[in-house]
């Protein structure tokens, strides 16, 4: 399973644009001049310079800022651009029409896991920490449950906007965007989609003032276009490469490298290695999530380590495998044919790596292993063993 992709601010904003929620006007810069230049052409006498950060609470950290000319524009984003929010380096801003607000608003729409439904949170109280309100007034944020075959009808849309106390014309106007906010929600695959705060400007008009949308990255077979949402610059180089080699890789902040048959193994290997380590010095953790499926071929080991060696932190390696489907004796060939494959590529396996071989032809594997004599390889029996071997070896 891959995890969701979250988008900026100004992302979520055009894809709202495309589904027709109503929205305003933005445009993004990474200069201050730009800045000053986009409130030029945006031509509306206030506009606000907001920190494109994936995180909340901008507004307390200085990350939005009024401004009512372009000079003063680009002074904004200048003290914006660079600033550290929540460990968050704001390093595009985006530029948008200011808005006569009269009220804000919330509205969210997201994946109920434990109820295999959405769950639709609608407030006449936004624009403030949602998270508050609903520990301490749960009574102001409506919470209605959504049937996922038919999402936000005209009934549904009512139903909520009922529930969170609207009346009149503002009901039928929010009840209308709600469902355009649900379309972006079935359309897109999202599991999340927030606006904090939806508002209702001087002249009466529902807009989306700010949007937080998150993509279910399962689905991108059918949405070719979410691939150019991916923040690049702020993909880790490792997972990026293993992503390309079709690895299900995720980096750690340890020494150890990990290479595991099957998810459930390796989140338990993460655990045994990082107990381990907590006897030497440095306390030495896993490295990395790496499930090598059950396809343990030469390639995707060779594929494996390539991507833990070229770790910098990584100073040992522990390949644990259960033999099920795939036999030991087929993961040790590749693992004897992933050391020629590198070596084939000029790159040589310069950590101590640490086998444990279990289950199906697990003798025959450590027969392979022991006859090919890698250099820096051992192997030890046991789960616990060798995760213990192996956080000696990168406490070094």
């Amino acid at each position: 399973m891959e995890a969701g992709v979250d988008l900026y601010e100004y992302q979520a904003r055009d894809v709202f644009e495309k589904h027709g929620v109503p929205v305003l006007r933005g445009i993004t810069a990474v200069t201050p001049e730009e800045a000053g230049a986009a409130a030029a052409e945006l031509g509306t006498p206030v506009v606000v310079v907001k920190a494109q950060v994936k995180t909340g609470g901008r507004g307390k950290a200085g990350g939005v800022k009024i401004a009512k000319s372009p000079a003063e524009a680009q002074q904004k984003a200048a003290e914006i651009l660079g600033l550290d929010i929540k460990g968050h380096i704001v390093k595009t801003v985006m530029v948008a029409e200011g808005a006569d607000i009269a009220e804000e608003y919330y509205f969210s729409l997201l994946l109920d896991r434990a109820n295999r439904s959405y769950l639709a949170m609608c407030s006449k109280e936004g624009g403030m920490e949602i998270e508050q309100l609903a520990v301490e007034r749960p009574e102001a944020l409506a919470r209605i449950p959504v049937d996922p075959t038919v999402g936000i009808d005209q009934a549904k849309a009512d139903e909520i906007v009922a529930a969170a106390g609207f009346e009149g014309d503002d009901a039928v106007e929010i009840a209308r965007v709600l469902q355009l906010l649900g379309n972006v929600y079935e359309s897109e695959d999202a599991t999340l989609v927030e606006v904090n705060p939806l508002v209702k400007t001087g002249d009466g008009k529902i807009v989306a003032l700010d949007g937080k949308v998150s993509l279910d990255a399962n689905a991108d077979f059918r949405h070719p276009d979410h691939a150019d949402l991916a923040d690049k610059s702020a993909e880790d180089p490792l997972e990026a490469a293993a992503k390309a080699k079709g690895l299900n890789y995720v980096k750690l902040d340890g020494s150890v490298g990990i290479i595991g048959n099957g998810a459930g193994l390796v989140m338990s290997t993460l655990d045994v290695v990082a107990y381990a380590g907590e006897e030497f010095e440095g306390s030495p953790k896993p490295a990395n999530f790496l499930d090598i499926g059950g396809g343990a071929s030469a390639e995707v080991m060779a594929n494996g380590l390539e991507i833990i060696i070229g770790d910098e932190q990584v100073k040992s390696v522990f390949v644990n495998v259960f033999g099920g489907i795939t036999a030991c004796d087929a993961v040790a060939n590749g693992i004897v044919q992933a050391f020629e494959l590198l070596a084939a590529k000029d790159e040589h396996v310069d950590v101590p790596l640490v086998v444990r071989l279990d289950g199906n032809n697990a003798d025959l594997g450590r027969q392979i292993l022991t006859e090919a004599k890698l250099p820096g390889l051992e192997q030890v029996d046991t789960m616990d063993g060798a995760a213990r071997r192996a956080a000696e070896l990168a406490a070094g």
